[in-house]
């Protein structure tokens, strides 16, 4: 067999089966296995993505699952996580290397098999699970999607932003005054502070996203909604995200948590649109403050950045977005971090 530093690796991609890959609508964990697998096919490499049957990849798909368990209320979940984990380490002979992005249950399958496993994080829904990285700290590869979300138990590869299509996003050519949420409507993400800051603004505000707490939703969002100030727009599809985000004023990102990071974050820069956001987790990692957006800590000081966000040069905007966030850049870094542990195993 060659040298592993300059042959083409064969690699397994473990996409989650909550939603298709690429998700048609949300699913960020899986919109990050298909620019990986996708960038990966790109540079020649023999690719092998494990996901949902009903997904979309130039790379072979094996799948235990026919759709996403969140569109198909007759798949039990659990039943059908597991055997889909299992169809990747029972082939794990195969691979140079399987690349985990399913979070921390297939690193439990990490110890019966020889080849190594790259797991990205993509965050910690809670302390209980960091156990499990912390078992399969010394004997798996961990890669964090920012160092804001680094945790201090666990050892990392490396820091890898994710990067998207950029392609698929563009500077809209005649951005409109309304401000935009995109995102979950839970409170972690903040849909009841950006009405707030769009009332006070006197902007209108369009709300996109699915609805993932009901009560949040009834209470908080709901009540201010008249198809005119503000207006919700349900979840929206892969295809129409540049129009959406590319035609807004700003977008607010008024997150209540330590986001690890925001794919609408970049996917709006992409678009040359600014970012207003709450100064936490990832997101001053992600925007340079006073340049490709805001980051505030308030919502009087979100309030008052609205109006200087239409300062801000949006060619300026896209191209550092592109520079920074393009998937061929995240692509070469894990391609790196593939390369270098097989190097150094050898």
């Amino acid at each position: 067999m060659s040298e592993p530093t300059r042959r083409p690796l064969r690699i397994a991609v473990l996409a989650p089966i909550a939603w298709r890959t690429p998700p048609r609508h949300y699913g960020p964990w899986e919109l990050f296995a298909s620019l990986l697998t996708e960038g990966l096919v790109a540079l020649g490499h023999d690719v092998t993505l494990f996901a949902t049957g009903d997904s979309q990849t130039g790379a072979r798909l094996v799948a235990t699952v026919g759709c996403g368990w969140s569109e198909d209320s007759g798949i039990d979940a659990k039943v059908a996580e597991c055997i889909h984990i299992a169809s990747v380490f029972e082939r794990a002979a195969d691979f140079d290397i399987v690349h985990n992005g399913f979070d921390f249950l297939p690193l439990t399958y990490s110890g019966l098999v020889d080849t190594p496993v790259v797991t990205t994080i993509h965050g910690f829904s809670s302390e209980q699970i960091v156990p499990v990285y912390e078992r399969y700290d010394a004997t798996t590869t961990y890669v964090a999607i920012s160092d804001a979300d680094r945790h201090p138990r666990l050892h990392y590869a490396a820091t890898i932003h994710h990067g998207i299509d950029t392609d698929a996003f563009a500077l809209h050519a005649r951005p409109g005054g309304d401000l935009l949420f995109f995102g979950r409507i839970h409170p972690d993400k903040g849909a009841a502070d950006a009405i707030e800051v769009a009332r006070r603004a006197g902007r209108r505000l369009v709300i996109a996203g699915i609805i993932q707490d009901e009560h949040y939703f009834r209470t908080e969002v709901a009540p201010h909604l008249d198809d005119d100030r503000v207006r919700y727009v349900g979840p929206v599809a892969a295809g129409d995200r540049a129009a959406v985000l590319g035609g807004a004023h700003a977008l607010l990102h008024l997150i209540g948590f330590d986001e690890p990071f925001g794919y609408s974050v970049v996917e709006a820069m992409a678009c040359g649109t600014p970012v207003i956001a709450y100064a936490r987790g990832s997101m001053p990692e992600l925007i340079e403050d006073a340049t490709s957006g805001f980051l505030v800590h308030t919502v009087d000081e979100a309030v008052a950045a609205v109006g200087a966000a239409g300062r801000l040069d949006r060619p300026a905007i896209r191209a550092a977005a592109v520079a920074r966030f393009d998937r061929t850049t995240m692509v070469a870094q894990y391609v790196a971090v593939y390369r270098a542990l097989l190097a150094a195993r050898a």
